[in-house]
């Protein structure tokens, strides 16, 4: 049932559903540039496509790709082999004499006809039995190329809209393209063979008919190439369009959406979002449409010309006695399965240089994803000997952010600048400010996920980009506010990334379990640990946002890293949780010697802290203990009273902190 938009309001334009108008993004900049890219153009970067794919195969498996090949070739051989003996049937039949002579004298080069026809269909049968096989194994290796480069990369990268967008397109058709790639490439030799077949047969019979043949094949390879660049143009023009009608369709489809749509009765909004998508989308394919129609219309004309051409020269040959009856019937059977063979090359052509499109997109994000990888290795000194510079890490004595200054993509205002803070070992440092301030963003900075483009972190001497990435972040635990629900068991959410606990040792689970808090949460599952965390599978269960963040929270306590950052790690959980699970931190890291970095907005779950970093505007403003911060007066002491003053009692009182809060924002903050 089609469900109507709400009466009396016209849908948006697709423009104000995307925000900036389309024609300044940057994909109708590209579309705009390759529209001056002619057939010519891509005919010399197809052979570059073709063998990029073909190196995949050979990787994927080199026995198929070769039997592909080898039993394609024969297969032609034995079209022309075929086409050959037909001449001596029909010579043998148009001759004069009686029929029963005549049938005879044919029968040898009959017997001969049908082993090349059985030969040939064996032959194809085996090429087709390899190049089934070939498609799975390219397959594994694309998907497979493409999660280990974007699993890689670092974080910043998912914070660019161009990233964002590079990789859209190569999961969007780029990874299928490359299998479907191999099998048009296969089909284009295939082609291209019965092709040669018949064309080597023809310039046996008569020279003249082999250039009207291939004359055939240009106006239908021209149309079929126009179509497919037009469609490739047509593609890009909406990636952003239909990536935007993704996110409106998993709004309206996801079961974790599904409570909010109704509670604000957004579903009309919604539904204009996408309806405003869906007509641009449409329109666009209309035009493709018509346009590629039009190509095909032009196509077939010029083809239906040539066609008729080639005929005409072969009727003249006959007339004249150049060619006996005998080799013109051989002939016309020779035109036709060439025709035949070069529909299927167009065709495979044309698949060819469409899926090359797409193929190359997926290229493109793997050499720039390569690229962005080597970047942030460059400067690791035996990047392989991960385990020797953990263990240098787990002996840390101090970690320090020196001037660090960092801006997110396509922002123009830094989050951090200038900012320097220092953990010692064992030691339990917080970072306090009000939203925005960028606690968040230090932190993702001194866990590795972020590198500052002015400033340097260090643990003691060793900077962090001469550090293994992997050995830096294996040194790390983290406990986030938004953390991931695994949709796994209860047991790989605590031990998530433990190949031990894969295994089946789950040494320390219990502990972590019971420190978190989050034992209380396993005992309540019907196979504990064992529980499948997604109701979206059978048996398997759903877990509130407090229960959530006991589980992530133990899966911080489990890692067995000697820097554990927890950033904001109580905002789901109640009073009593949030106590247990503060003191739980301060006890975990006494008993194992960690270090914690604590970000919260609790700011009584911070006195106890070794020294305290208040941010404000991405720059350390305050620093000190609870003690020392509160005697300053300054922001923290501002921001712990109007907190103190919500559990306080008396109006008189309340508002007199508020009348103190608001006289301190008059006067100017101390230096820091």
């Amino acid at each position: 049932m089609r469900l109507p938009l709400r009466r009396g309001r016209a849908a948006p334009p697709v423009e104000a559903a995307l925000g900036p108008a389309l024609s300044e993004h940057r994909w109708y900049r590209k579309a705009a540039e390759l529209s001056g890219t002619g057939t010519l153009t891509m005919a010399r970067r197809l052979p570059t496509l073709i063998g990029q794919v073909m190196r995949l195969a050979w990787r994927a498996s080199r026995r198929d790709l070769a039997a592909t090949i080898a039993f394609n070739v024969a297969a032609g051989v034995f079209t022309a082999f075929g086409l050959l003996a037909t001449t001596g049937v029909l010579t043998a039949l148009f001759s004069a004499g009686p029929t029963p002579d005549r049938v005879r004298a044919a029968a040898p080069e009959l017997v001969l006809v049908g082993a090349a026809i059985t030969v040939r269909a064996a032959f194809s049968a085996g090429a087709q039995w390899a190049q089934a096989r070939l498609r799975p194994q390219v397959e594994q290796i694309v998907e497979r190329q493409l999660y280990e480069l974007t699993t890689a990369i670092e974080l910043a990268a998912f914070d660019d809209a161009e990233f964002q967008d590079d990789l859209h397109r190569a999961r969007l058709r780029g990874m299928d393209s490359a299998p479907s790639m191999v099998d048009n490439a296969v089909d284009l030799f295939t082609a291209a063979v019965g092709v040669a077949a018949a064309a080597g047969a023809l310039g046996v019979l008569h020279p003249v008919l082999l250039p009207l043949l291939l004359l055939t094949a240009l106006p239908e390879g021209w149309a079929a190439v126009r179509a497919a660049r037009l469609g490739y143009l047509t593609q890009l023009d909406l990636v952003e369009v239909r990536r935007r009608s993704w996110i409106m369709s998993d709004l309206m489809t996801e079961r974790r959406h599904a409570a909010e749509v109704r509670s604000f009765t957004v579903r009309d909004f919604l539904l204009r979002q996408y309806a405003a998508l869906a007509a641009h989308t449409r329109r666009v394919l209309l035009d493709l449409a018509r346009r590629q129609t039009m190509s095909q219309i032009w196509g077939d004309v010029l083809k239906g010309i040539a066609t008729a051409l080639m005929y005409t020269a072969l009727g003249m040959l006959l007339w004249r006695g150049v060619m006996p009856l005998a080799v013109a019937g051989t002939a016309v059977l020779a035109i036709r399965a060439g025709q035949t063979s070069l529909v299927n090359l167009v065709y495979a052509l044309n698949r060819c240089y469409e899926d090359g499109l797409y193929f190359s997109d997926y290229m493109a994000y793997c050499q720039t994803a390569e690229r962005r990888v080597r970047g942030a290795r460059a400067g690791v000194r035996e990047p392989g000997d991960v385990e020797r510079q953990l263990e240098a890490l787990r002996a840390f004595g101090e970690i320090r952010a020196e001037e660090v200054t960092f801006t997110y993509p396509d922002s123009d205002a830094p989050s951090l600048r200038g900012v320097s803070v220092r953990l010692g070992r064992g030691e339990i440092v917080a970072l306090v400010g009000e939203n925005g301030s960028g606690k968040t963003t230090l932190a993702k900075i001194l866990a590795g996920l972020y590198a500052p483009q002015s400033g340097v972190v260090r643990w003691d001497d060793t900077r962090v980009g001469d550090l293994d990435p992997e050995a830096l972040r294996r040194a790390i635990a983290v406990v986030a506010q938004d953390h991931t629900h695994w949709p796994m068991t209860a047991a790989d959410n605590i031990t998530m990334g433990d190949d031990l606990a894969a295994a089946g040792v789950r040494a320390g689970v219990d502990e972590a379990a019971a420190a978190a808090g989050a034992d209380q949460v396993i005992a309540t599952l019907p196979l504990g640990l064992d529980t499948l965390l997604d109701k979206r599978f059978a048996d398997g269960c759903e877990l509130s946002g407090g229960q959530w963040q006991r589980l992530a929270a133990a899966r911080g306590f489990y890692r067995d890293a000697p820097l554990l950052i927890c950033d904001e790690p109580t905002a789901a959980l109640d009073a009593r949780a949030e106590h247990h699970l503060f003191e739980q931190i301060r006890r975990h890291a006494a008993r194992h010697g960690r270090t914690v970095l604590l970000i919260t907005h609790r700011l009584a779950s911070v006195r106890h802290a070794d020294r305290v970093y208040v941010l404000d505007a991405g720059r350390v403003t305050e620093q000190g203990t609870h003690h020392d911060l509160m005697a300053r007066d300054g922001l923290y002491a501002e921001l712990y009273d109007l907190q103190a003053s919500a559990y306080r009692q008396g109006d008189d009182e309340g508002g007199a902190l508020a009348a103190k809060s608001a006289v301190r924002n008059l006067k100017p903050r101390p230096p820091s």
